[in-house]
């Protein structure tokens, strides 16, 4: 199944701070992820100034369980990064699914 992920960073001004602290774990895992085909593409959203506030992915997992153990590894949820999180199931059209793979 594949999904959805909003994920907003807390809005504290300690956020961006725990968000780089732990961002290089992040995007190692999310290397990992993507070899393994569990993570499609991500992203940072920014804000009006163009600061990372939180992400959007799509990933791909057996059912919603596979999502909440990753989520319960992922750094940004174990370094206090993400303070809100959706999860919606989704599926990714075969026009791009093949593009993602270029």
């Amino acid at each position: 199944m594949q999904f959805i992920i909003i994920a907003h960073d807390g809005k504290d001004e300690d956020a961006l701070g725990r968000r780089l602290a732990v961002r290089d774990e992040h995007l190692a895992l999310s290397a990992a992820a993507v070899k393994t085909g569990e993570q499609i593409i991500g992203a940072a959203t920014l804000n009006e100034t163009g600061i990372m506030n939180g992400s959007v992915m799509i990933v791909e997992y057996p059912s919603r369980k596979e999502v909440d153990d990753w989520l319960a590894r992922e750094p940004y949820v174990t370094g206090g990064v993400w303070k809100e999180i959706e999860v919606i199931p989704c599926k990714v059209g075969p026009a791009f699914g093949n593009a993602l793979k270029k």
